[in-house]
């Protein structure tokens, strides 16, 4: 199955920033918006939310920036919390947890990210503990996932990741019934990216569920390579580096054959899944950029064309962005879209 395009970019009229060296793609400047205006609320936060003083640990930053660089890959992630949520004080329901596990070419990189639901008191505790989960759960499964990475055993993988997804999210069904409320109402969406430290490898592997976005930069041009959830029980995914067969883009088809699975390597098998699975495992580029994100920059990205054009401008010349760079970058605002953001982008050396 082809990817589908985002958007064309299209050249920008000349701007005041500093003028490049020769033969050096000028980067255009940060923008606060794009689209038809200026989104209703502020550009900055304006009320905290609510703190309870025999609760401290319950608050939650406004903001939260990481970022690394291993093997081939730069790494740059960041949470925000969204406009609406600043303007009424409510905390930011998405979470967002980067980690490191094991160290050298057997180092493996997690970035997992969370949404909790809209509209209920607990989103953001619940957003927090099922990147935690997934944390630990990959993080005890480090090396045998890091082996099944750099051995392409894609099968192993999607099954092993499976488990490990449908397991913390057991672990949050079951948190919510000791605090006496509906699995809904405690409930999050969970995206995660894994990335080896070998500098041999490119693989690059997605896995989680719920809504979401995951994109690809390639050649000035945006990619959607988010796996549909129809492919998510067994129909062909898109992953370059998997099987012969290739896709006109130079992308391999991969699928799965309706064989049975053995018994996963990684964790006992949890309680059947209730929600799609989606995962996919494709060889990165030189030059490429994968970006990873909540719906509260999926949404806009698909949604308002400028917003893509503005960051293939920024982010294909002059290599990855710094952490204030990239902080700037996807906080450019879109008028009608105030949820949170949380975005990883890894730029491919």
């Amino acid at each position: 199955m082809n990817a589908t395009p985002v958007a064309t970019p299209v050249a920008h009229p000349p701007t005041e920033a500093s003028p490049a060296p020769l033969g050096v793609p000028r980067v255009p400047p940060a923008v606060g918006h794009v689209g038809t205006g200026p989104p209703t609320y502020d550009a900055e936060p304006t009320a905290l939310p609510l703190a309870d003083p025999d609760d401290l640990d319950e608050l939650v930053a406004d903001t939260v920036l990481d970022g690394a660089r291993y093997g081939v890959c730069t790494l740059r992630a960041v949470s925000v919390r969204g406009d609406s949520a600043r303007y009424r004080g409510e905390p930011r329901r998405d979470s967002l947890l980067t980690a490191r596990f094991g160290s050298g070419e057997q180092g493996l990189v997690l970035v997992a990210m969370a949404t909790g639901a809209r509209a209920t008191p607990g989103a953001h505790r619940a957003a927090a503990e099922v990147c935690h989960w997934i944390g630990r759960a990959v993080g005890r499964s480090y090396l045998r996932l890091g082996e099944d990475i750099r051995a392409a055993r894609r099968g192993d993988l999607k099954s092993g990741l499976h488990r490990l997804t449908d397991r913390s999210l057991g672990k949050l069904r079951a948190s919510a019934a000791e605090q006496g409320i509906e699995p809904e109402e405690y409930a999050a969406s969970l995206r995660c990216l894994l990335l080896p430290a070998d500098p041999a490898c490119r693989t690059r592997v997605f896995f989680g569920v719920g809504a979401g976005g995951l994109f690809r930069l390639r050649d000035g041009e945006w990619r959607d390579i988010e796996p549909p959830a129809a492919e998510a029980t067994g129909e062909p995914v898109v992953g370059f580096g998997s099987l012969p067969s290739e896709t006109p883009e130079g992308d391999r088809l991969t699928m799965d054959l309706g064989i049975t699975t053995p018994p996963s390597p990684y964790e006992p098998a949890p309680e059947p899944p209730r929600v799609p699975f989606r995962f996919r495992a494709s060889v990165a580029h030189p030059g490429d950029t994968l970006l990873l994100c909540t719906g509260g920059l999926a949404d806009p990205l698909r949604g308002e064309p400028q917003l893509a054009e503005h960051l293939t401008a920024r982010w294909s010349a002059g290599g990855p962005p710094g952490l204030a760079a990239f902080l700037a970058d996807t906080q450019v605002r879109v008028k009608g879209y105030a949820d949170d953001r949380t975005a990883a982008a890894v730029w491919e050396a």
